[in-house]
């Protein structure tokens, strides 16, 4: 499962980090690395972007960009 399958107000462990050279870097900066809880907060109306909850702040990504992110569903609600 990815990212942006993730549904509002689920929770998941983010299990790999896709994407190559600088984009991966990127994602790896902003906090997205493997064993880290996410949260869905938001999906914009049109469907893009999407808004998590990560290491206690909010992050917005693109669509295509969240499906670079391999997640696996569970655990608790914030």
């Amino acid at each position: 499962m990815t990212l942006d399958q993730l549904g509002v107000g689920k929770t998941a462990t983010i299990k790999f980090v896709g994407g190559k050279g600088a984009l991966r870097l990127h994602f790896l900066d902003m906090g997205l690395i493997p064993r880290t809880k996410v949260t869905m907060r938001k999906i914009a109306p049109m469907g893009d972007p999407i808004e998590i909850c990560i290491r206690g702040y909010e992050l917005t990504l693109r669509v295509d960009d969240a499906k670079n992110i391999d997640i696996e569903e569970g655990g608790d609600e914030k």
